[in-house]
């Protein structure tokens, strides 16, 4: 059977206490599975205003409704409200999500700051910011954590050697194609990136005629034919958990419809036979709909060059 994965990043507390335990309940309505990624640390998200010069930042601002799908109260946290302890007042709900058989794994320590600078710093700075993730998600989850999904697809090389040193089974830190072995830096890692394959919602919403009423359809028309690995979906608890929840059943029903298993993650990454996936730089590139540049999935690295 032909599978979609369903990555769940959680940014903030607000989607963490709220979006997270309705896409639970929706998530079991459609015997679905999913990966949710928590972020661990501070919410501040109120510090993304830094962003406001970046191009195409206030046109997605308004073309997404941010101020009504995050709510304002969130949208000061880290400004004029101090910004609260996610993993810490949302360790119940993540405990919850894992004890309902989801995969769960790490997104970020803090949202905004990793989304930000990560991409231009040293690897000390990295290392700093990886390792308050891993030991919260120890602490709230008794285990170690064996994925990681990065915050706003945003990474650099000593994030791939973290996780090496670290042991995740696998990563989703791109945008791409196909499962593969990423190159950065001038050196090949071993641990699988499984890339984000489809556009989100808040990609798509506002462009080229699409509006919320027919997002779902449009999306269902990308997945009528399935890559060989199947699609990773990345989804926000923050937006399909909450305000665009009826456009995810919509989307759930309709790869349901077009044979889909709905899987987590780590469904794709346990078929993998890692001694053959091909080997692809991972470039800083942008893509439609999202401002900045971000993680891609690059040229294809012959045996000879790696």
């Amino acid at each position: 059977m032909k599978q979609l994965a369903l990555k769940i990043d959680v940014d903030t507390l607000r989607g963490t206490l709220e979006g997270v335990p309705a896409l639970v309940s929706v998530l079991q309505k459609h015997g679905a599975q999913a990966t949710f990624l928590f972020s661990l640390g501070p919410d501040n998200t109120g510090r993304a205003l830094r962003r406001i010069f970046r191009p195409g930042f206030l046109k997605k601002v308004f073309r997404t409704n941010v101020a009504g799908n995050y709510g304002l109260k969130t949208l000061m946290y880290g400004t004029l409200i101090p910004g609260p302890d996610i993993g810490v007042q949302g360790a119940g709900t993540m405990r919850a999500v894992r004890d309902a058989g989801f995969e769960v794994g790490i997104h970020t320590w803090d949202h905004i700051r990793w989304q930000d600078f990560v991409a231009r710093r040293d690897a000390e700075w990295t290392a700093r910011e990886f390792s308050k993730a891993v030991a919260r998600f120890g602490q709230v989850f008794g285990t170690a954590p064996k994925t990681f999904g990065a915050a706003g697809w945003q990474i650099n090389p000593h994030v791939l050697a973290l996780q090496e040193q670290f042991r995740f089974d696998y990563a989703s830190d791109t945008r791409g194609t196909d499962p593969f072995l990423p190159r950065m830096g001038g050196r090949t890692f071993s641990v699988p990136q499984l890339p984000t394959s489809l556009p989100t919602l808040d990609e798509l919403v506002g462009t080229g005629g699409i509006k919320v009423e027919n997002v779902a359809d449009h999306l269902l028309t990308l997945t009528e034919r399935a890559p060989a690995h199947g699609h990773v979906y990345t989804l926000h608890a923050e937006l399909e958990g909450m305000a665009l929840m009826p456009v995810f059943e919509k989307l759930l029903s309709g790869w349901k419809a077009q044979g889909y298993e709905l899987v987590a993650t780590r469904d794709i990454a346990a078929k993998l036979d890692r001694k053959t996936l091909p080997v692809h730089e991972v470039v800083m590139g942008e893509i439609p709909g999202r401002s900045g540049t971000l993680a891609l999935q690059g040229p294809l690295i012959t045996p000879a060059s790696v």
